[in-house]
C-alpha cells in the first residue's frame, strides 16, 4: 500500500525526527550514577572506610598519590572485583496518544561483570615515590528484552572508562606529604533502544493541526493513512557506539597527625571527552517502503537521507571528586571512615552533533545532583598473618524521580562489607573482600522517550561485591 502524496511530507519529517531522537536518547545513560570505587580488595573489606589513610595498599596510587609515601619499597598489587547486579522494573507504559505499549517488564537487567586493576609503586631514594595503576572507575552496563515495554527508553547500555594513572608524591616533612597523578582516561559506550515511528508520525500530525498548517478534516484522514501504513508494533532499533581519550590529574595529601592517626585528602579532575561514534538503524519493511518510494525520496531533496549510517559527536565529562580519609592505626585493631563528594551537576544537558545534514543539532536537558559516600570500618589483627575486617557505608544518588532513566536506574544504597587479609611471607599476601548492597526502591515518575512515549513505575535494586588481590613488595 502506498500513501497519497500529501501525507508524505508529514510522515518524513516525523520519520526523520525518531532518528534524531534515537540518536540523544541513548545519550543520556552518560549522566547516571555508574561510579566504580572497586579498585581494592583490601578497603572493600571495610566498605572503603581508611582508603588512602590506612597505608600498606598500593591502590593508592590512582586514589590519592600522597598517601604511596606509606609503600615502602617496589610493590606490585593485581585486583579484580566482580559486580553482580540485579535491576526489575515494575509499572506501566503508554505511548504519546495514551495507549497502553505493549511488552512485559523486561525481565532481569543486571549483569555479572569483571572490574580489574593493576599497580606498579617504587620508592626512589628516601622521599619520592612513583607508581603506575591501570584501572576502571567508571562503568554500568544493563539489558532489558527488546520487546519489554520500556524499550524506546532503553534495551542495552554498556558504559565503561578506562584509566591509566601515573603518580609521583614527595614527603615534604617527616609528617606531611603532597602527591600529584597525571590521568589518560578512555570512555566508550554501546547503547540501543527501539524506535516508536508509529506514534511519532502521528504526534506530527496532531501538531500540525493543532498549529494550523492543515485542517482537522485533513488531519484526520492523514492519521488514518499514516496509521494504515505504520501501524502500532511497527518499531525499528537505533544503535549507537562512541569513545574517545581524554586527560585529567588529581593532587593529595597526606598528614600524621600523631604517631596513631592520619588524614588524607584529595581532589580528582574531571574530564572532558568529545565521544566520536556512529549510528546504524534497523526499520520494518513498511517503513523501508515509505522511505523508498520515489516521491518521498524527492520530497527530501539531496543529501544523506535518514536511516542511514551516520557519524556523530557528543560532549561528556566524567565527575570531579573530592575525598577525605581517616585511619587510627593500634597495634591490635585499625579503624578509620572516608567521605568522598563527587560533582555530578556538571552533566546539565547533552548536545549531539550529527554528520548527516538531515539531522540537526539536538540538545537535551539534564540536572543531576552531586552525590556523597560516607563509609565507617575497621580491622582486627587475629596474629602476624592473618587479619579480619568489616564496615558499613551509605552511597547517595545523583539521580532522582523525575528524570530516572532505566538505563541506570539508581538510588541511595548502603552497604555491609567484610573482608580478610593473609600474609603468606613477609613480601607476598593476599586480601579478599565482600559486600552486599542493599538499594533502595528507584522510582522513575514518568520519563518520556524521544518519541513521547511515558514509563512509570520502579525498579527493584540490588547488588553483590567480591574482590580478590595478590600483592608483592620486595
Amino acid at each position: 500500500m502506498q500513501m497519497k502524496l500529501r501525507t508524505r511530507p508529514l510522515a518524513v519529517a516525523a520519520l526523520t525526527l525518531a532518528i534524531a531522537g534515537a540518536l540523544v536518547a541513548p545519550q543520556a545513560a552518560h549522566a547516571s550514577a555508574f561510579q566504580l570505587k572497586e579498585n581494592s580488595a583490601k578497603a572493600l573489606g571495610r566498605a572503603f572506610a581508611g582508603s588512602t589513610a590506612a597505608g600498606d595498599d598500593a591502590s593508592v596510587i590512582v586514589n590519592n598519590p600522597a598517601a604511596m609515601s606509606l609503600l615502602q619499597g617496589n610493590v606490585f598489587q593485581a585486583d579484580v572485583t566482580g559486580i553482580n547486579f540485579s535491576t526489575k522494573f515494575k509499572g506501566t507504559a503508554s505511548d504519546a496518544q495514551g495507549r497502553p505499549i505493549s511488552g512485559g517488564n523486561g525481565g532481569d537487567a543486571g549483569t555479572t561483570m569483571p572490574v580489574p586493576a593493576l599497580y606498579f609503586a617504587t620508592q626512589v631514594a628516601d622521599k619520592w615515590h612513583f607508581g603506575l595503576g591501570l584501572t576502571a572507575p567508571f562503568g554500568f552496563k544493563t539489558e532489558y528484552d527488546n520487546d519489554w515495554k520500556g524499550r524506546y527508553n532503553a534495551i542495552k547500555s554498556d558504559f565503561k572508562s578506562l584509566d591509566a594513572t601515573l603518580s609521583a608524591s614527595y614527603d615534604v616533612t617527616d609528617n606531611f606529604a603532597l602527591g600529584v597523578s597525571a590521568i589518560a582516561q578512555k570512555t566508550s559506550a554501546e547503547l540501543t533502544s527501539a524506535i516508536n515511528y508509529n506514534t511519532v508520525g502521528l504526534g506530527l500530525i496532531q501538531r500540525a493541526a493543532a498549529a494550523g498548517q492543515i485542517s482537522p478534516a485533513a488531519a484526520r484522514q492523514l492519521a488514518t493513512t499514516y496509521a494504515t501504513v505504520v501501524p502500532p508494533g511497527s518499531d525499528g532499533i537505533a544503535r549507537v557506539k562512541g569513545d574517545d581519550w581524554a586527560y585529567g590529574w588529581q593532587i593529595g595529601g597526606l598528614w600524621k597527625i600523631t604517631a596513631n592517626d592520619r588524614l588524607a585528602l584529595n581532589y580528582r579532575s574531571k574530564i572532558k571527552h568529545t565521544l566520536d561514534g556512529t549510528g546504524n538503524f534497523t526499520m520494518p519493511s513498511n517503513v523501508t517502503a515509505v522511505l523508498s518510494n520515489p516521491a518521498v525520496g524527492a520530497l527530501l531533496g539531496t543529501g544523506q537521507p535518514p536511516f542511514t549510517h551516520t557519524d556523530g559527536t557528543a560532549g561528556f565529562t566524567t565527575p570531579a571528586v573530592a575525598s577525605a580519609s581517616f585511619w587510627h592505626q593500634d597495634v591490635k585493631f585499625g579503624l578509620g571512615f572516608d567521605l568522598s563528594w563527587t560533582k555530578w551537576d556538571s552533566f546539565q544537558n547533552l548536545t549531539v552533533n550529527y554528520s548527516n545534514p538531515n539531522q540537526p543539532q539536538t540538545t537535551e536537558k539534564y540536572a543531576w545532583r552531586n552525590s556523597w559516600f560516607v563509609s565507617v570500618g575497621g580491622e582486627y589483627y587475629v596474629n602476624d598473618r592473618f587479619t579480619v575486617r568489616g564496615g558499613v557505608a551509605v552511597d547517595s544518588t545523583p539521580t532522582y524521580d523525575d528524570t530516572r532513566s532505566p538505563r541506570v536506574p539508581d538510588s541511595t544504597r548502603k552497604w555491609l562489607a567484610f573482608g580478610v587479609g593473609y600474609k603468606a611471607t613477609e613480601k607476598f599476601e593476599i586480601n579478599a573482600g565482600y559486600a552486599h548492597i542493599f538499594v533502595n526502591k528507584a522510582h522513575i515518575g514518568g520519563v518520556k522517550s524521544s518519541t513521547n512515549d511515558l514509563l512509570v513505575g520502579e525498579n527493584d535494586d540490588k547488588g553483590n561485591l567480591l574482590s580478590v588481590s595478590a600483592k608483592y613488595q620486595f
